[in-house]
């Protein structure tokens, strides 16, 4: 009995033995692995250090940057308020200004039409006097003839008064007759150079308004591009 109990002993040994080397050699090969891992590991760990250390250095160049962008965007915004505040003040003026020229160039028509009437009435008056002039010397230069005819009898007085009177009368009607077409050429003719003066006058305004008009417009536009 004590022999098979022995043998039985002596095989549960062994077997427990060879489950043990079996279970050390399966143990030994996870270590082999978990060794090959462990360089894996250590190259992925070192790895994630340098780009943690690479995120931390462009974490701080984007704080530098986005400090650096608030100060100028607020230097720029500074000066933007100020171009804004000066192009309003600018546009103000430029509008009073154009109110003054749109002003000056109503008060230069109104002055320009007066002149105008007055100047083509003393036309017509000074050609009216010098055509009453320029007829009445032959009349008086007649008289003058005919003073010593005078000095004659009496019958023949109303002989030599009738053909004075009436050409007396001739030059008077001649006169009054030419003289309105004389008032109508001066006042033709006259208003030409007046006309051409009121003519630049007024497109000399009109090229200063559209200046102005235009200096207007750049600087609304630049106000806008300002703002925007």
């Amino acid at each position: 009995m004590s022999l098979p109990l022995g043998m039985i002993i002596e095989g549960l040994v062994a077997v427990l033995l060879v489950v043990t080397i079996g279970y050390c050699w399966l143990l030994n090969h996870r270590l082999q692995r978990l060794r090959a891992d462990e360089e894996t590991l250590r190259a992925t760990i070192s790895e994630l250090m340098t780009a943690t250390e690479i995120a931390e250095r462009a974490i701080l160049g984007l704080k530098a940057t986005a400090s650096e962008a608030d100060r100028s965007l607020g230097a720029r915004l500074q000066d933007a308020e100020k171009l804004s505040h000066d192009l309003a003040e600018q546009v103000g003026e430029g509008e009073r200004i154009f109110s003054r020229i749109s002003q000056i160039a109503e008060t230069v028509r109104g002055a320009t039409a007066q002149r105008d009437a007055a100047a083509q009435e003393a036309a017509a008056h000074a050609a009216m006097m010098a055509q009453r002039q320029a007829y009445q010397e032959p009349m008086h230069h007649a008289q003058a003839h005919q003073a010593p005819m005078h000095q004659a009898p009496v019958h023949h007085a109303p002989a030599h008064h009738a053909p004075m009177h009436a050409q007396h009368a001739g030059y008077e009607q001649q006169a009054y007759a030419v003289a309105p077409q004389v008032q109508a050429q001066s006042m033709a003719v006259t208003p030409e150079p007046q006309a051409r003066k009121r003519g630049l006058s007024t497109e000399d305004i009109r090229s200063a308004a559209a200046e102005a008009t235009a200096r207007l417009e750049r600087f609304r536009k630049r106000s806008e591009g300002a703002a925007a």
